[in-house]
């Protein structure tokens, strides 16, 4: 039998529903869509996160990488140290403060689905 797969505006409006919310909840820490990227990437893929390991992933440029970190690591959400192999590199690391707000943002992205307009049929398929 074939997954009830959501319509492309069920994901947005989730997406909507979960970004609104996590604005209003924490706007200190109001992430582009480039930090969000980085900071789901360095928490969620295997260490070590170097500066020039996430641009080559993201395919974006190292100093976008190294502004985004600037924000990140300002905010708390990450910390930068020297890399002890290569003392000219950058390592990107986990932090408390980063995994307290992204267990809270999955717990906002969870209420936004409970909450959201998508059909029953699909949220009990466990397509999404």
């Amino acid at each position: 039998m074939m997954s009830a797969i959501p319509s492309t505006r069920d994901l947005l409006e989730l997406w909507h529903r979960a970004t609104v919310a996590a604005v209003r909840n924490n706007p200190a820490a109001d992430l582009t869509a480039r930090q969000q990227a980085i900071l789901l990437t360095v928490y969620l893929g295997d260490p070590p996160h170097t500066v020039r390991g996430l641009a080559e992933m993201l395919r974006i440029s190292k100093p976008a990488v190294t502004r985004a970190a600037d924000r990140l690591e300002g905010l708390g959400l990450v910390r930068r140290r020297p890399d002890p192999a290569d003392r000219r590199s950058v390592l990107l690391q986990r932090t408390v403060a980063g995994s307290v707000y992204l267990s809270d943002f999955a717990a906002t992205i969870g209420d936004a689905w409970e909450n959201s307009p998508v059909p029953e049929r699909i949220k009990n398929s466990g397509a999404v």
